[in-house]
């Protein structure tokens, strides 16, 4: 960085924003620090807006990351309600939507991400919702009331994470709920068919209606509390509420208009550098490209956590790239899923466990190299799989399968 009067400005006050800030203090960094956020909270979990929050069974102070107190006494300047308007890197300034200008001498954009529209649910109104911010959830929570009140189901468009979470949560609330997914099962992009069939009969079981290859021709209001979701076979399913998990946009348009390279996403090199001197980015809005020239978009806390600290390093000239075994987690009703790693191009599958009780784990190969591995409530599998894929320490197909084996002892065997 450059500049007399060091000024770390970061746009963005999510997970990755937040870790960034507290990074750069944690490094020894002793300039000014901005953390900027768009919504009026101090930083805050999302993952639960899906589930606890949803039930009213999280307080506010639980959701919340740091109260701003912390934050004073770590001598970042929190700035809520701040809409960020343009980046200009030739003056290394952010402009803000009511006015000011902030001058930078390093810059961290950790702006997230957006969820997608149904551009069915034009005549809908605001009984079809999409989750991302806390507003969202308080916006679905109501949605939900009005549900129970009325007797009308809920209607989930999308089987990914956020669509059965949300799903999950309302059939614990005693609604009835239907899942309308287009692809032929669930979770097609990042469970095996053996699994996603797993979550399917979870679903049914627990009474939600899942309705696969749905093709949807048009969401209308049809009363104040009430709408049509219309299939395109002629069915008609009069709901309640609609929430739209579909998939999101990395939230790039700032990057692109200031002249960063964007390719889905703000692209950043394995340490968060941005194609900018003294711009680094991280978290949902960000891709990274992979030696072998594909690129890789990530949405997860541990990917956010882990560029934000890496992005604030690269900016004090450090270099600590973010490298980790990528890991994810999804509870639905009493079941953890817990993901080491990717599975994608994996030839060979080996259960651990059994897929009849409530505790098993899906070990994925690809070419003899374990690749990644899913476990339902097995944490010790998960725990033990991040460090082998980590270290590409792998064991068999047979080991895998083998409950008995001890697959922790492969981590000293082969140190």
């Amino acid at each position: 960085m450059t500049g007399t009067d060091p000024h770390i400005v970061i746009v963005g006050a999510g997970q990755a924003g937040l870790q960034a800030a507290e990074t750069l203090r944690s490094e020894g960094f002793e300039g000014r620090v901005t953390l900027l956020g768009a919504e009026p909270h101090a930083p805050y979990q999302r993952p639960p807006l899906s589930k606890a929050w949803l039930m009213d069974k999280l307080d506010p102070e639980q959701l919340t990351l740091r109260d701003p107190s912390v934050l004073e006494r770590k001598q970042i300047d929190l700035c809520t309600g701040a809409s960020v308007s343009a980046i200009d890197v030739r003056s290394q300034a952010v402009l803000l939507r009511d006015g000011r200008a902030l001058a930078y001498t390093g810059l961290v954009l950790a702006t997230g991400a957006t969820p997608r529209q149904l551009p069915q649910a034009q005549e809908a109104g605001d009984l079809v919702r999409t989750l991302r911010s806390r507003a969202d959830a308080d916006a679905i929570a109501r949605g939900l009331q009005n549900c129970a009140q009325m007797k009308l189901p809920l209607v989930v468009v999308g089987g990914g994470f956020i669509g059965l979470e949300v799903a999950a949560s309302a059939r614990k609330l005693g609604i009835e709920v239907t899942v309308l997914e287009a692809a032929p099962r669930l979770l097609e992009r990042v469970l095996s068919a053996e699994l996603s069939a797993w979550y399917a009969r979870l679903h049914a079981d627990r009474g939600a209606t899942l309705i696969f290859e749905a093709r949807i021709a048009e969401i209308r209001k049809i009363t104040a509390h009430a709408v049509e979701v219309q299939l395109s076979d002629g069915r008609c399913i009069v709901a309640g509420l609609v929430v739209a998990g579909i998939g999101v946009t990395p939230n790039d348009e700032l990057a692109r208009a200031a002249g960063i390279v964007c390719e889905n996403g703000i692209v950043v090199d394995p340490c968060g550098r941005t194609s900018v001197p003294n711009v680094v980015a991280a978290g949902d809005c960000t891709v990274r490209r992979l030696l072998d020239g594909t690129m890789l978009r990530l949405e997860s806390v541990q990917n956010a956590v882990e560029q934000g600290r890496s992005a604030a390093c690269a900016l004090l000239g450090t270099d600590k790239p973010s490298l980790g075994t990528p890991w994810f987690w999804s509870d639905q009703y009493d079941m953890k899923l817990q993901i080491a790693g990717l599975s994608r191009g994996a030839d060979t599958h080996v259960l651990r466990g059994d897929m009849g009780g409530h505790s098993f784990s899906i070990f994925h190969f690809r070419e003899s190299r374990l690749v990644a591995v899913d476990s339902i409530n097995a944490a010790r599998d998960h725990m033990v799989a991040r460090d082998l894929i980590g270290r590409q320490i792998s064991p068999t197909a047979q080991q895998a399968g083998d409950a008995a084996f001890n697959l922790a002892k492969l981590r000293t065997v082969q140190a």
